[in-house]
């Protein structure tokens, strides 16, 4: 069993890819952006503004798939630059507050629309 997530809370797919899939066990989200779904545009010009937007995006996928954050167990962070790391971390540490999921951070050479941080999740019931 596979079904699509969609969801006007978080931006829409740039591309032909889901914003989201819900495998029944197990709900994966696409990277989701700094940007804001109300107005297309990032949050603001830090890592840390598109940090926090990033991270609304993927609880907002997946409360569109009845989750939150404690269902997720596993994140890959993509940053623009890792001397960034410390700004997203900050930001990261306050959405995973108790029993952190596993987390990998990695430097890329470009990342869609030129944002500085993007982050996909992986969640299970």
């Amino acid at each position: 069993m596979k079904q699509i997530i969609a969801t006007s809370a978080a931006p829409a797919a740039i591309g032909p890819y889901s914003q989201g899939m819900d495998g029944g066990a197990v709900v994966i989200t696409s990277g989701q952006l700094g940007i804001d779904p109300a107005t297309g545009a990032f949050a603001g010009d830090t890592v840390a503004q598109q940090t926090r937007q990033s991270l609304l995006n993927v609880q907002a996928v997946l409360a569109q798939a009845g989750l939150g954050l404690e269902n997720v167990i596993k994140t890959t962070v993509f940053l623009k630059d890792m001397n960034d790391f410390a700004a997203m971390n900050e930001v990261y540490a306050t959405f995973f507050t108790e029993a952190p999921p596993a987390r990998s951070a990695v430097e890329v050479a470009r990342l869609p629309k030129d944002g500085l941080v993007e982050i996909e999740a992986i969640a299970v019931r």
